[in-house]
């Protein structure tokens, strides 16, 4: 149901949008002396449609994504920036702030979520053997 109604959103709103284009084109720029032939405006409002198009997929992909609710104690991940304390990991496809249990962590090092305070990891090196429950 809920596709449905993005699905809806999506049209009114991309309907709308060419609407305004063209009457900006056709009743405003003229105003100012601005005339663009009839062949620019299909050629703008087509463009228009290409970019709502993409967008709406892209926008449809990600509300098809499942999040992940909270990585589980022991999962693994990789920084994407320097944990010094704190910083960013990305665990599954998903990125996430994290702090570091430990000394400061370099970027794309291997970690291992300790736990979790609010909704940042807390997290060690993978190979830390001293891993803090």
């Amino acid at each position: 149901m809920e596709h449905k109604k993005y699905t809806a959103y999506s049209v009114i709103s991309s309907v709308l949008e060419e609407a305004a284009l063209a009457a900006v084109v056709l009743w405003a720029l003229p105003e100012f002396g601005i005339n663009i032939p009839l062949w620019g405006l299909i050629l703008m409002m087509f463009g228009l449609g290409a970019y709502e198009y993409i967008g709406y997929r892209i926008g449809k992909k990600t509300l098809d994504k499942k999040p992940i609710v909270s990585p589980d104690i022991g999962s693994r991940g990789r920084t994407t920036t320097q944990l010094a304390p704190t910083g960013y990991v990305k665990v599954g496809s998903e990125l996430w702030k994290a702090s570091s249990t430990g000394p400061d962590i370099d970027e794309g090092e291997q970690v291992v979520v300790v736990g979790v305070e609010a909704l940042t990891l807390l997290v060690a090196p993978q190979n830390d053997n001293k891993v803090k429950h």
